[in-house]
């Protein structure tokens, strides 16, 4: 029983396109809140072995698996951001552009009234992270966003240049 409840939670995490939250996983399975937390260890501890490929994420809104960091720049042409839409991935374009100041206000300016729904799911997957700014909102990358992308913030800039060619 046990075996079957953790494989199906597996399956979930392995199908769901987003996060799952505890009371998703929850009513998928019909088990209590502390019993799934320690399902999820479980597999946690399974997938930290070092031959295997993906691990268990807990984000501010559930959990998710992901390829481990050292693997994504080998295999993230097979598929490109797929859990982020183009709007997300645009925002954090414009986001990596304009440089750590950057409000909200601005990305609204240049992306339109869309750019509030990008923003609020770039901070559900904890890529970004908000806080207030007199009438707007300062915008921060995240370590989850360095991680999510397997470099870091400034590699990720200078590739950028890189290929646009600035100089």
């Amino acid at each position: 029983m046990d075996l079957e409840k953790k494989a199906l939670i597996e399956a979930a995490l392995f199908m769901s396109s987003s996060p799952l939250s505890l009371t998703k996983l929850s009513k998928l399975t019909g088990l209590k809140e502390d019993e799934i937390k320690d399902l999820l260890e479980k597999i946690k501890e399974e997938l930290n072995k070092s031959d295997r490929g993906l691990e268990l994420v807990e984000t501010p809104v559930g959990y998710e698996l992901r390829v481990k960091p050292f693997l994504t720049p080998k295999v993230a042409s097979l598929a490109p951001f797929s859990d982020l839409s183009d709007g997300m991935v645009r925002t954090l374009a414009l986001i990596i552009a304009l440089g750590d100041k950057v409000t909200q206000s601005l990305i609204v300016k240049y992306q339109g009234n869309k750019a509030y729904g990008y923003i609020k799911e770039l901070e559900k997957k904890g890529l970004i992270r908000t806080e207030k700014f007199g009438r707007t909102k300062l915008i921060k990358i995240t370590k989850e966003f360095e991680r999510y992308f397997g470099m870091s913030l400034d590699e990720i800039r200078k590739k950028i240049k890189e290929s646009v060619k600035i100089s």
